[in-house]
């Protein structure tokens, strides 16, 4: 069975190439288009992975991800955020939300993500 990975992501192109990247090693991928949206979805049926944008209308990524990781029901998802906001700072304060890894949506953002995947155990 695939593992599912809940990808967060208001853009609905940028969310579309990022699936496809996804579905292309195997997992199989739900897409939320909003950090409401997002959280309420892991709770209610809980990803192997969460995929996060920071700059999300109404909840940013870094709001999403602390929530995620203080809820005893979620705390134990890896959290990858994918973003373009790539200076030290933002990936600074993603990690100390709880990011598993912080990955700035350049041309290697696609590598990068799956070779955290690997990095992680999502995949073998």
């Amino acid at each position: 069975m695939a593992l599912e990975v809940l990808l967060v992501e208001d853009s609905r192109t940028q969310a579309a190439q990022i699936k496809e990247t996804l579905e292309s090693v195997g997992l199989k991928v739900r897409v939320a288009y909003d950090g409401p949206e997002g959280l309420r979805d892991a709770l209610e049926n809980p990803p192997a992975l969460v995929v996060l944008d920071v700059k999300l209308p109404s909840m940013d990524g870094f709001q999403v991800c602390r929530r995620l990781k203080r809820n005893p029901a979620t705390q134990d998802i890896p959290v990858i955020m994918l973003t373009e906001k790539a200076s030290a700072k933002a990936t600074m304060s993603g990690l100390h939300a709880g990011a598993d890894d912080y990955i700035p949506k350049d041309i290697f953002a696609s590598e990068h993500l799956i070779n955290t995947l690997h990095e992680l155990g999502v995949l073998e």
